[in-house]
């Protein structure tokens, strides 16, 4: 269940997050609702996640893959730029979450 729990605290994050964006400052009621719903959730879910592994663990993987997410949907929804930069940050970026469960792990 943990690792469930943690994929929908990413998710809810995420949707927040594109709802933040559709939002349009607060200005739209019902993005700006998801927005606050989706991350209490995310929260609540990840306090469930904190019972069973470390916060490191846990906030590592819920940030990074929330940003791959976010910037990868940004590129496919609303058509932010793409270039080899960006991807090679990405892949950083989880080169960092693979390196700090690696290190964690002894």
């Amino acid at each position: 269940m943990t690792v469930f729990y943690l994929a929908a605290a990413i998710t809810s994050e995420v949707i927040a997050t594109l709802a933040l964006k559709s939002s349009e400052g607060f200005s739209r009621p019902v993005p700006a609702a998801i927005v606050v719903v989706g991350y209490v959730l995310s929260f609540w879910l990840l306090a469930l996640v904190l019972k069973h592994l470390s916060v490191g663990t846990t906030y590592a993987v819920w940030s990074a893959v929330g940003t791959a997410a976010i910037a990868l949907l940004g590129i496919v929804l609303y058509g932010e730029s793409v270039s080899a930069l960006k991807f090679a940050s990405l892949g950083l970026i989880v080169l960092g979450v693979v390196g700090l469960n690696a290190a964690g792990a002894h």
